[in-house]
Order: C-alpha cells, then structure tokens, then sequence
C-alpha cells in the first residue's frame, strides 16, 4: 500500500529530531571538551607561583654594626686586711673621691703591738750582748799578742761576737717586720679613685688574708673607663687598635660617647666565634658608671663592589648558599652568592649578583632552578624598602 502524507510527515518528523539529538550531543561533547581544556590551562596557571622580584642596590661605603658592650673601672682595687683585730674607725664611704695614701679606716690590733714591744726589747738585748761580745773579742785579741791566750781561745770569742752580730741582725729584722704589720693597721687608698664599695663598720672582727676575709673597701678609677665588647670573626680583621667608636648607654639617653679600640685579644673565642676587644672612654664627668651596659657602635669601610638585597632573599640548602633571580623568560636562575656583611634585615652580597639582576625577595618553597614564575613588578619605594 503507497505511503500516504501522514506517513512521509512522521518520517520527516523523525528525521528532524534525530538530526537535532545528534546536534545536541555533539554540542554537549564539544562544550565539555572545552571547559575540560580551559580548567587544565586555568590549573596550570594558577600552578604557577607569583614573586615579588627587586633590584640589588649598592651597599654603603661604610656600614656600621652595634654590639653590647660592658663598662669596667681603668684601674678597681679591692682593700683587704693583712692583720687580724677589730675594725677601730672609716673614714670615708661609698662615692666619696679619695687621693692616693688617703686614710680610708684604721684596725685596732693590739697583739701586734704587744709583740712589736717584746721585739724591741729582744733587739735590745741582742745589741747589748754583741757590744759585750765585741769589747771581750777586742781584749781577747790584744792578748794574743802579748803570748798571754790562745789562738783558739781568741778565735772562740771572736766567733761569739758574729753569732751575737747575726742575731741583732734577726731581732732587728723581726722589729721591722712588726712595724711593718703594725703600718697595715692603717687601710689607705693605692690610688687617686672613687671608693664603689664598703663592706665594713666599726667593732667589726677583721681577719686578715685577702683568702679568708672579704674585701673591706673596692676603689676604682673611673676617670677613664675599659669598655669590653665581643666582636664577632667576620668583623674582627676591621677593627684595629686605632679604630674609633660611639658608646651610648641607658641611663643617658641622647647622649654619645666617644671611644677608641686600645687593645685586642688576637683570638676567637670558640664557644662564641667572637673576639674580645677593649676599649678606652673618657669620663672625666663621671656620667658612665663602671659596670654597666654599653651599646658600642663601630664604623665599618664599605665593599666597593658589594649589592644589597633582603635577608629573606637567601636560599640556604644542600647546594651552599644561594640566591634566585628572574630571567628573561621568567624562569628561575639559581645563583651562588658569597656574604660580605649581614645587617640583619639585608645584606651585602661581595660575589655572585650583578646590579641588573631581578631578585626574587622571598622564594617560595620548592622553587628550583628553570620553574616558570609570574613576575609581580614592585615599585620603586616597595625595592628600596625590600633591600633595607
């Protein structure tokens, strides 16, 4: 039986949507693809790590560095007692100036005077029997040259006489060692000084010996301070004897000192890396105090060639020491550097950068050598701000 038209109409009919099913599908396939495509470019982009790059800048051509320092007294002597009794008198007390031979306390000690009494009588009695010794010796002798004595009588008696000679000698000798001793019941000043400490009062029991009993008065001479600073290896070739430095300290705030390096200890200090330096201040004012903090601060020659760059820019790895700069395909170039100073929040590279290079100031973790990086371009104020 021929088709009629409302058979050919159906058929065109599903035609038409079969044709318009497979349009849609293929459209769905084809959108999919491409959003497939735009998320793994958008995946890989984003995979792409963001810096911040700087420019090296030029390191001073002199740098300075502060190091805690501590003030001691250019010359400090602590008085101890070298007799034994009770404290009789002081004459002066803490912050009071002195002069060299100035009475500071006085020690009453009677035994020593008792045996210096009993030494001067011993010298006595030593003294009268050598004149004795000596009058008998002389008569002895001018008998023997009349045949009326012997000679070994003679030589006995002048034998007697250097025997009593020598012990006038001793008992003289002890007379002046108790005197002596009996001078050191008097405690003055070695030197023209301040006196920091008095550790004593009257009636006190003095024993002497700097061993066994405690200091009785400290005096220091602090019109000139020793200020002692810890200066770290890579500074120490730097600094020497005539190198000059400024001392600030708490408790004159405002204020600047100057000092100059008197004396070094040649020597690194192997539980520090440091070495120890002394320093000469002047203070005829008396406004420094011996025995407290200082900050000293040291005037530093400048690399002529070292560039400057941020602390976080260092890479510290198995590979040593290095730094990562930009190319001009923004990929990551590893560079060996060598330090020439740290400052702490920069530092001064001596080798391994030049002025043009683009320095990643903070690299990010896991970056290696050739990694494609998107460069964030800072401005000026924000590199002069990283370097420092």
């Amino acid at each position: 039986m021929p088709p009629t038209d409302s058979h050919r109409a159906l058929r065109r009919a599903g035609i038409v949507i079969a044709v318009i099913a497979i349009v849609i599908v293929v459209s769905g396939i084809g959108m999919r693809v491409s959003d497939h495509r735009e998320l793994s470019e958008w995946t890989e982009e984003q995979a792409i790590p963001t810096v911040a790059v700087v420019t090296p800048t030029n390191g001073d051509a002199a740098a300075r560095i502060e190091l805690p320092g501590r003030l001691e007294a250019l010359s400090r002597a602590p008085l101890h007692a070298r007799v034994s009794g009770y404290l009789k008198t002081w004459k002066v007390d803490i912050g009071a100036p002195v002069k060299a031979g100035q009475l500071l306390a006085e020690i009453e000690a009677p035994d020593i005077e008792q045996q210096l009494l009993q030494a001067e009588a011993d010298l006595a009695s030593a003294e009268a029997n050598a004149a004795l010794a000596a009058s008998t010796a002389k008569r002895w002798q001018s008998m023997l040259g009349r045949d009326s004595v012997s000679r070994q009588e003679v030589e006995e008696k002048v034998g007697d006489l250097a025997a009593k000679q020598a012990l006038v000698k001793a008992e003289r000798a002890n007379v002046e060692r108790l005197r002596t001793m009996k001078g050191f019941t008097r405690i003055v000043a070695p030197f023209d000084g301040v006196v920091t400490a008095r550790n004593t009062d009257i009636g006190e029991l003095i024993t002497a010996g700097g061993g066994a009993g405690r200091e009785l008065f400290v005096v220091s001479n602090t019109g000139r301070l020793r200020v002692y600073v810890n200066v770290p290896q890579v500074y120490a070739s730097q600094l020497n004897t005539d190198a000059k430095a400024t001392i600030t300290v708490p408790d004159q705030p405002g204020k600047k000192y100057s000092a100059a390096v008197e004396a070094s200890a040649r020597a690194v200090n192997v539980a520090t890396g440091t070495t120890l330096m002394q320093l000469i201040v002047d203070n005829k004012s008396g406004e420094l105090l011996p025995g407290g903090y200082a900050s000293v601060s040291f005037e530093l020659e400048g690399e002529a060639h070292a560039l400057r760059v941020p602390a976080s820019a260092l890479i510290f790895d198995q590979s040593g020491l290095r730094v990562a700069t930009v190319g001009s395909d923004n990929r990551v170039i590893m560079k060996p550097v060598t330090i020439a100073r740290d400052h702490g929040a920069f530092i001064e590279v001596a080798t391994g950068l030049d002025a043009s290079d683009r320095v990643i100031a903070t690299p990010p973790d896991g970056l290696i050598a050739g990694s494609a990086v998107r460069v964030l371009e800072p401005t000026v104020q924000e590199a002069g701000n990283a370097a420092g």
